[in-house]
């Protein structure tokens, strides 16, 4: 495996790489980010391999509110076109659907949670899920949802919400859900979100989440056999 240099783009500071981080340790990459909670620079395009978007409690749309989503959107946008293999994790997965045309929408329920996935025909036979069990439980956190990008794969769907993941020219994936989420990410995040864990159909109690907590192990050595996948794509 080549060293890659790999830029992630982080939107508030509880929600970073989680298992991505130590994957990317483990293997000798690069890893350099754009904190738009600190500041909004990007690099210079031909200085990155991998573009990793992740998560946050902002919506795609919401420009008015937060200034540098429309450079991000572009930044995405360029990524792709010039053959970078890139990766959205939940806001991260709306913000690559948006930046290749597709809508993004608030979803009919909140989704947080530990709930089950479930792959697509599609899914099943594509090469980064390949082996994986057809219906697996992962972690939730998120209220919108987007259509899917003209071009791409569905790969996962959700009782709640169709479009879980998709692949976009076999290098360009979309996660709504979390699987890079270690033990501490998982409780930065229901620190940072208890107002949001209400009354409803897919949102669980804390303590619900929390006592999850022996999901972590198998959706992270999902994440890596995902990551190893992709950096066997030409």
């Amino acid at each position: 495996m080549k060293t890659l240099n790999i830029r992630y783009f982080q939107h508030v500071s509880f929600e970073g790489l989680g298992c991505i981080e130590k994957w990317a340790q483990l293997n000798g990459h690069k890893l350099t980010s754009t904190k738009f909670y600190e500041d909004a620079y990007l690099p210079d395009i031909n200085n990155i391999d991998w573009l990793i978007i992740m998560g946050g409690p902002m919506s795609a749309y919401e420009e008015d509110k937060f200034a540098w989503l429309k450079e991000e959107k572009k930044f995405i946008r360029q990524a792709v076109e010039n053959g970078k293999t890139v990766i959205g994790i939940c806001l991260g997965s709306q913000l690559l659907a948006a930046a290749l045309g597709a809508k993004v929408y608030p979803n009919k329920e909140k989704e947080i949670g530990w709930f089950d996935v479930e792959l697509t025909l599609d899914g099943k036979d594509n090469k980064l899920f390949k082996e994986f069990e057809s219906k697996f439980k992962v972690f939730h956190w998120h209220g919108d949802t987007f259509d899917l990008p003209q071009g791409a794969v569905h790969l996962a769907q959700t009782d709640n919400c169709k479009n879980q993941a998709f692949l976009y020219k076999d290098k360009v994936l979309g996660l709504q859900f979390h699987f890079e989420a270690t033990e501490q990410t998982l409780a930065d995040m229901v620190e940072n979100g208890k107002s949001e864990l209400a009354n409803g159909s897919f949102i669980q109690s804390e303590a619900e989440i929390l006592n999850s907590r022996n999901y972590i192990e198998a959706n992270n050595s999902k994440m890596f056999e995902i990551l190893n996948r992709l950096s066997q794509v030409e």
